[in-house]
Formats: C-alpha cells, structure tokens, sequence
C-alpha cells in the first residue's frame, strides 16, 4: 500500500475539520481526528491494512478561505513534515460573495484562489512532500442554474488547472456527489447544501480511498 509508512495530512475547512482534536493528539480514539470523512476513511485503512503504520492528522479548520490556509501553511503543514497532504478548501471562497455579500473584503475572487493555492502546492513540493492531494470544492445542489452551484464548478475547474499544472493527485468530489444527486434530494446529504451527513462524508471518503489505489485485502 502507497501510503505505507507515511505521515499524511489533511486540511481544509469546516468539512475537513468536522469537530476534530485541538491541540493534535488530544482528542480519544478516532475523535482526534474528527467526525466526518478524515476520520472514516482512516477508520477504513486501518481495518484494511492493519500493519499500515501510517499517521493522519487532521488541520481542519471551519470557515476558512485559502486566504487562511495561506497564513498557516508553514506550522501547520510545512513544519510538521508530512509526507503526504491533501487539501479541500474553496467553499467559504464562494460563499462569502453571498453570506458576506456587502463585506467586500472577505471575498476571494477566482483570480487569487487559483493564484494562492497554486503556490501553496509550489511550497509543498519545494519542501519535498511526497504526494499532494486536490480536492475540488462541492456545493450539493442539483439545480444547473444556482448561482453558488455555478460559482463552486469556476473554482473546481480551477483546482484541476492547478492539478494538471503540478502533476499532484485529483479528485472531482461535486462529480461524487452529483453521482448520488441523480436519486436523492440534496437535503438528505445536507440541509444548507455544504456541511454534509455521514452518508456524504462517506462520499467523500470513497473518492479519496479510490484516487490512491485503495482495495480491499
């Protein structure tokens, strides 16, 4: 197993963070790393590969934009010398031109998303990370016209510019979800289209066990 070994990391926002451990470590048993799919598919690889010997951690942290991973890169991922990192954020970027929408300040134009999060992954592999992860953004909403909906597909497409731009590993999550849309309403996923139920977390963490090689043994 590729990640035999390893140290990875996992950070993002709310989706990410999902009422993990703070500081690292201090939470009991799987509740360190939260409740939501870091935690479930850690659950998964363990069970699976029980002589795995990897270390996640999860550096989650709800509400923010790539703006704050930006400010926190260097002690939260850098300095902790992961050899993996895998990275979802882009939501709060959107929205914040709706639930912010006079705030001007806090909004994160497409322009320096991609810019930002380009260079963040310049940093991780000029630090010598081994493998990074892309996760797109996912609004779950099936209406084609919904302007959020609209707006997270612009800023998913930019995650896979940068992706194919780095070479680093890609996984498409509002295709995961759109997958399960076609026979359910969105708000048996998720009742504000973002923070997902367990069901979507295990979506989530389907795709990511599936873009590295994951099989049962």
């Amino acid at each position: 197993m590729i990640l035999s070994g390893k140290k990875v990391i996992m950070i993002g926002d709310s989706i990410t963070d999902c009422e993990r451990a703070r500081p690292i470590g201090e939470g009991k048993g799987d509740s360190s790393l939260g409740r939501g799919y870091v935690a479930q598919l850690h659950a998964m690889l363990e069970a699976t590969y029980p002589t795995l010997d990897m270390r996640m951690i999860n550096m989650g942290i709800g509400g923010n934009t790539v703006r704050e991973l930006k400010t926190r890169w260097q002690t939260d991922v850098i300095d902790l010398r992961p050899d993996w990192v895998s990275i979802m954020i882009g939501i709060n970027d959107v929205a914040r031109h709706y639930n912010r929408r006079l705030m001007k300040e806090w909004h994160v134009s497409l322009e320096e998303f991609e810019t930002t999060l380009s260079a963040l992954v310049e940093e991780s592999k000029a630090a010598e990370i081994q493998k990074i992860v892309l996760m797109t953004p996912f609004f779950i909403e099936t209406n084609p016209n919904d302007q959020i909906r609209i707006m997270t597909l612009e800023y998913g497409a930019a995650v896979k510019r940068i992706s194919e731009k780095h070479g680093t590993i890609y996984i498409d999550v509002q295709a995961a979800f759109d997958v399960y849309l076609k026979h359910h309403h969105p708000t048996e996923l998720a009742a504000d289209r973002i923070h997902p139920s367990q069901t979507g977390h295990m979506i989530i963490a389907r795709e990511w066990l599936k873009s590295v090689g994951y099989t049962w043994l």
